[in-house]
């Protein structure tokens, strides 16, 4: 038996996995790396067209750049360490690594619930306020409202992992997950009222990044309604609704195995449900948001039959076919 203690510099995570599909390690390598590839095309598309397109220049667009930027950072924070779990059987993390895993996985989902609410404050202003909306959304307030975003989810995880980094460990942990998640890893501390509560703690803050986004995504949407159902024509409400709809969609894919996520650790079920429930949810949405974007909203999408226009057919040729 393996003694534990809280000597970081000799500690090492075995990252268990999926224990039911141990047979099956060559097809996940494979599914999760069409999966990864999809998520990087995908929302690097996403990028290039808004960047490329002038029409693009705003604000709504800004936010779903920083979209995109996070789904990518997200994505390779838990990723590749699969890949190599499935492909070279690679379990093992070092200590540092292991938090440094968690840190960034944790602080980056709270980053994709903040800028929810940005882009929903963002529709609450077009379609509550319009005639005000180009003096409020400047330059300078988007770049602020993302900033706070990032900076402000980036802070929450840092008191309680710091903690969770100070729990006694055995040399060898075994980690029954595919990353580092926080519960999991506290899980597998060695007992003691310190671990218990960082259980509780890590939960109860989870929750609360968590709701009170929800709350005021849902607020915003509240007041977004009432104002479209104040308009006079069907014509100009749709017009109006249409606007959210990618946002809603986005917002519902976010929350929706997050809750899933949430319940499995709180029932008594099997570990590879735990996994399992935590997979969807890291890759659901930046699998989705760039699909949703791009079918869902008619600007991306001729922005994006444009610039692959503009490939098939370059510009010399473009002037022949239409000069």
């Amino acid at each position: 038996m393996e003694s534990c203690s809280s000597n970081a510099s000799t500690k090492v995570f075995f990252l268990v996995g999926f224990p039911a599909l141990q047979d099956f390690q060559t097809l996940l390598f494979v599914v999760f790396l069409l999966f990864y590839l999809l998520i990087l095309v995908g929302n690097v598309v996403i990028i290039t067209v808004i960047v490329v397109d002038r029409a693009l220049h705003k604000p709504m667009y800004f936010f779903l750049i920083n979209l995109s930027v996070l789904d990518v950072l997200f994505t390779t924070t838990t990723i590749p360490k699969m890949l190599a779990m499935f492909l070279a059987n690679a379990k093992t993390i070092s200590f540092r690594s292991c938090f440094l895993q968690m840190y960034s996985f944790h602080g980056l989902t709270v980053t994709e619930a903040l800028l929810l609410v940005v882009m929903a404050y963002d529709r609450y202003e077009a379609i509550c306020n319009p005639l005000r909306y180009p003096a409020k959304m400047t330059r300078r307030v988007n770049i602020q409202l993302a900033a706070s975003a990032w900076i402000t989810a980036l802070l929450i995880p840092v008191p309680v992992i710091t903690q969770t980094s100070q729990l006694a460990y055995r040399d060898t942990t075994r980690v029954h997950h595919y990353f580092c998640d926080h519960l999991a890893v506290v899980q597998a501390a060695c007992p003691n009222f310190s671990a218990d509560f960082q259980t509780s703690l890590g939960f109860s803050i989870a929750m609360t990044v968590s709701v009170i986004p929800l709350w005021l995504v849902t607020l915003s949407y509240v007041h977004i309604i009432l104002s479209i159902l104040k308009i006079n024509s069907k014509e100009g409400r749709m017009k109006a609704f249409s606007t959210c709809t990618s946002h809603l969609l986005v917002v519902g894919t976010y929350y929706s195995p997050i809750a899933v996520a949430y319940m499995s650790y709180r029932a008594d079920i099997p570990d590879d449900v735990h996994v399992m429930s935590n997979v969807v949810f890291s890759i659901l949405t930046p699998l989705l948001n760039p699909i949703i974007y791009t079918l869902r909203n008619k600007d991306v999408k001729s922005a994006v039959k444009k610039s692959i226009f503009r490939k098939i057919f370059p510009l010399s040729k473009r002037t022949n076919l239409f000069g």
